[in-house]
């Protein structure tokens, strides 16, 4: 099949459209998020793109609809179904405010008759759509920066754009003066561009507005130091259920810490919210790597004292300078990922846990075993100690720990709240630590059910994740379990800190996943790192060194087999070398 050539389809639907046509076609306008037409619709009519993006969206039933092709400028939609003579397949809504012409499908087929090559060229277009839905949906590349303060974000998204250009990128920045321009410069602008980006300030409400409908996603930019205002405006999805609104809170450099990030949510509800540092260049060059699917999402497992190889890894990405800009992970898991969310040098991040579990036998404080071998005492002071009152909303990078609810038997994900209560619960392994209630409902440790939460990042990142699981690491030892030493001598070697072997049977039993979910979760990982730990036991505290050097030592050889950096893993390729 020879490859397609917009160009004479262009070429020759102009022809048909403009032609002698025109009579017989009629013009109309989307406004961004309307339908052209849904699934089972009658397919009577052929349209033509002239300004704007519409989306090709896949039903089916009590699923959310999927993005499955972007329909440009100079193509025609609903020819696959007009063709055939059957209803639509998917629904077709307008990304931005679109102009349409249509023509009758009597219309089309009487105008074909003059153009022996419209229908070649529309059976190549239908096969290169196929190939293109099959790999998925053209990722973001409009985005809409909205100020909800009165200090001008210009120079903030200028430094965002200079941060993807320097990626090799395109990138166009469009601000009020475009307000007036017609429909088709807009789509000339984001034909030309990899990447194309809005800005509108506070007192530009028009402008904002007409932003949310014509950007792939939108981000609203205030000051956790002020009160959001209330008439914001929002991009939300086309009958999927997403949100496509984020949030950028940007601070001070005086301020060491973000605050009052609860407010923001409580009012915008966005899909994702990030902290920058006014003037920081490695913050604005994150939001470049978010804005180009180049972000690197760090997912850590379960696995008790076998997850201190996770500190291993994140020492050596430091090393190898491997961003992270999003981290998440589920257990013991969570607890390490938390180091680099709070902005953590490594050297932080192991002081910390050196004190908190390889200097003071977490589970030390044994209780009647009634709801759990352990009362927890100890372990929430370790927490308090180094998370304070900390809200997870209000961490330096995007962060979640995951629980799993007992209540409903689904997994709780949290990315807000109080940090040390969120992090109680991600690691309450059964039997081990007490269940913790939320809301009236009762969670236990996340390896439970998502021991390494890969697709809980997907849907936050669209970039690159580094997965680094312990799932499979042997953690019990079977002699301590066929001979298992005397009450007396547990007793007086000390090993009673570390719980009865019990423990070990209990946190191993929490920890295993079957072999689909075990497949599916490292499958999301572009980067999969699995240390071997030897015959670390999964409650042997005091054993940090061994596994921390295996961890290094894995993610050193993982990233040396890599072909292309990080950050190029799931890289686009520019829009003029394709």
């Amino acid at each position: 099949m020879a490859p397609l050539r917009p160009d004479t389809l262009a070429v020759a639907l102009a022809r048909i459209f403009e032609g002698p046509m025109i009579d017989r076609a009629s013009w109309f306008a989307l406004t961004g998020g309307e339908r052209l037409f849904a699934a089972g619709d009658p397919s009577d009519t052929l349209y033509l793109v002239r300004s704007g993006r519409l989306g090709v969206f896949h039903v089916e039933t009590d699923q959310p609809p999927q993005l499955v092709g972007v329909i440009r400028p100079g193509e025609p939609v609903g020819e696959m179904a007009m063709v055939a003579g059957t209803p639509h397949t998917a629904d077709v809504v307008a990304l931005r405010d679109t102009e349409i012409l249509a023509l009758p499908r009597e219309a089309f087929f009487d105008a074909a008759r003059s153009e022996p090559d419209l229908l070649v060229e529309l059976s190549r277009l239908m096969i290169h759509r196929a190939r293109e839905r099959a790999v998925g949906a053209a990722e973001p590349s409009v985005f809409g920066f909205v100020s909800a303060r009165p200090r001008p974000i210009r120079a903030f998204v200028e430094r965002i754009a200079a941060g993807v250009q320097a990626m090799g990128f395109t990138c166009k920045v469009i601000d009020q003066s475009a307000l007036s321009s017609a429909a088709d410069w807009f789509s000339r602008v984001e034909d030309d561009h990899d990447y194309v980006l809005y800005v509108a300030e506070l007192d530009q409400k028009a402008w904002a507005e007409l932003c949310a409908r014509q950007v792939d996603r939108l981000f609203i930019v205030g000051s956790g130091l002020l009160a959001p205002p209330s008439d914001l405006p929002r991009r939300m999805g086309f009958g999927d259920g997403r949100r496509l609104t984020d949030l950028i809170l940007l601070r001070d450099p005086r301020m060491n810490r973000p605050a009052n990030t609860r407010v923001w949510l409580n009012v915008l509800q966005p899909d994702r919210w990030f902290h920058c540092v006014e003037g920081v260049e490695t913050d604005s060059d994150r939001m470049a790597r978010v804005i180009t699917g180049t972000a690197v999402g760090l997912v850590l497992s379960g696995g008790g004292a076998r997850a201190y190889c996770h500190m291993g890894a994140i020492k050596a990405l430091e090393e190898a300078r491997v961003p992270i800009d999003f981290v998440g992970g589920a257990s013991m898991g969570a607890v390490v990922a938390a180091g680099p969310a709070m902005g953590w040098s490594f050297e932080r991040l192991d002081f910390e846990i050196r004190r908190a579990f390889v200097e003071s036998d977490p589970l030390s404080d044994l209780a009647f075993p009634i709801i759990a071998m352990s009362r927890a005492r100890k372990v929430a002071r370790l927490l308090e100690r180094a998370y304070g009152d900390t809200d997870l909303a209000d961490l330096c990078l995007p962060f979640f720990c995951v629980s799993s609810n007992l209540t409903s038997g689904r997994i709780e994900v949290h990315r807000a709240g109080l940090m040390r209560r969120a992090m109680r619960a991600s690691i309450a392994i059964p039997g081990v630590l007490p269940p913790v209630v939320m809301d009236g409902q009762v969670l236990v440790d996340g390896a439970v059910l998502k021991n390494f939460p890969t697709s809980v990042m997907r849907q936050l990142n669209n970039g690159p994740i580094i997965g680094v699981d312990m799932s499979q690491t042997r953690g019990v030892d079977p002699a301590a379990l066929e001979n298992p030493p005397s009450w007396w001598k547990w007793v007086l070697s000390g090993a009673w800190k570390a719980g009865p072997p019990i423990v070990s049977i209990l946190m191993r039993s929490a920890t295993i996943t079957t072999d689909a979910e075990m497949e599916q979760s490292r499958a999301a990982a572009d980067v999969l790192i699995l240390p071997r730990t030897g015959g670390t036991d999964i409650r042997d505290w005091k054993a940090y060194e061994e596994p921390v050097a295996s961890g290094y030592a894995a993610t050193r050889a993982a990233l040396a087999d890599l072909p292309v950096p990080v950050t190029h893993l799931r890289r686009r390729s520019r829009a003029f070398d394709l």
